[in-house]
């Protein structure tokens, strides 16, 4: 009968001929594991094993022989209830599933969008290293998720090269959007759209100073752009023949000339990021890069880099960093730093996404040959002929910073 037609609620004795009350309630069970059933055993017996072993094969309630009508009736309402209440629970359940199927489906096509939107990020991304007559560049791009805010790039002016990195606020799509948007004004394939290149009666292209091209992205954000974010940048406008720079930093941390005997001098006073006041004034850096020197950006994911405690790598630990690394040039420069980053991180996944350009000047060959008489020098501090520059010295192998 239970095959053909599953009851809701069975009363069984407990001895019966041919199949005892446990032996049913066991073999009730087995039909009914898709759809509950309450089952009750009479049992004349008070001992308390006895009750154990009823419980052990499935039985939900016990009723003593002689039975007490009334004491009955209160059992199977009881069984009723709780008999309501796991339908209702197994249908909330089955919204449930269905819910979670719905949603894994759309997850689904979420992470194939973000995938090609990662994709898509990394072709903006320009070549991550380049060679010039005047030295190499390189770049670093790591998203702490599917897509970031971070964006680092170059372009030439004739003689002058164009660096920048910058950080769009937030995280995750919005700010890779952001980021894909602020890539097209700062573009190496389509000068006429460059924010930074005025198009001369010749044909050819001068870079407008730095300054000027983020006052402009200032006014564009906060005009044009409908959105809420803001970004840091450091711009900068490097002459390929002198190795003259001039710069400006809009709230990106502080970047790095790393000298040939490997001290570091850290450019900047920080400055008002993009998109937040209107009119905003940013100041010029000027300073200078010498034949074995190099020039780094790096985005604040790498000086906000947690270690298991959460402690920030923060500039000091950068600066340590950089020291190590002075010897590594090219794509091995960023390959080394990130192999540190992990370390101290203690993963391959960081909180925040990780940029960084570098620029590893060597000048132009002539000015290499007319100082290949000189000695280098080493000195243990170095001066700065700005307001603008920080000069961090090292003693010995790894030292404070002063």
């Amino acid at each position: 009968m239970c095959r053909n037609h599953l009851p809701d609620l069975i009363i069984s004795d407990w001895i019966m001929p041919g199949m005892s009350g446990l032996q049913f309630c066991r073999a009730f069970r087995e039909l009914s594991k898709g759809r509950y059933g309450y089952f009750i055993l009479l049992n004349a017996k008070t001992d308390k094993s006895e009750v154990v072993r009823g419980l052990d094969s499935g039985a939900d309630d016990f009723v003593s022989k002689p039975v007490n009508v009334d004491e009955l009736r209160a059992r199977i309402m009881a069984g009723e209830r709780i008999l309501t209440m796991q339908r209702e629970l197994s249908s909330k359940n089955r919204v449930i599933s269905e819910a979670l199927s719905a949603l894994q489906a759309v997850h689904s096509a979420l992470d194939r969008d973000l995938d090609e939107a990662r994709k898509f990020q990394e072709s903006l991304l320009q070549d991550p290293l380049h060679d010039f007559n005047e030295g190499t560049i390189s770049l670093m791009l790591r998203s702490s998720g599917h897509v970031g805010g971070d964006l680092v790039g170059y372009f030439a002016a004739g003689r002058h090269l164009g660096v920048y990195g910058l950080d769009v606020s937030g995280h995750g799509v919005s700010s890779a959007l952001m980021a894909a948007r602020l890539a097209g004004t700062l573009s190496a394939v389509a000068p006429d759209h460059n924010i930074a290149l005025v198009r001369q009666p010749n044909g050819a292209y001068r870079m407008r100073s730095p300054d000027q091209v983020v006052a402009d992205l200032n006014s564009l954000v906060l005009s044009d752009i409908e959105t809420e974010q803001y970004f840091t940048i450091f711009l900068a406008k490097i002459d390929l023949d002198t190795g003259h720079i001039q710069a400006t930093q809009a709230g990106h941390p502080h970047p790095y000339i790393q000298r040939k005997n490997g001290d570091l001098v850290q450019l900047g006073r920080g400055g008002l990021p993009v998109g937040l006041i209107a009119g905003a004034q940013y100041e010029t850096i000027v300073t200078q890069l010498e034949p074995g020197d190099r020039f780094i950006i790096l985005s604040d994911g790498v000086t906000e880099c947690p270690d298991a405690s959460g402690q920030m790598l923060d500039d000091d630990g950068v600066a340590r960093v950089l020291h190590d690394l002075y010897s590594a040039r090219g794509a091995q420069f960023f390959d080394a730093l990130s192999t540190h980053l992990e370390d101290y991180a203690g993963g391959v996944d960081f909180p925040d996404d990780v940029s960084g350009i570098c620029f590893d000047y060597q000048g132009r060959i002539a000015k290499n040959r007319s100082r290949k008489n000189l000695s280098p020098s080493f000195p243990s501090t170095e001066m700065a002929s700005s307001p603008d520059i920080t000069t961090v010295a090292w003693s010995g192998s790894i030292g404070g910073a002063t």
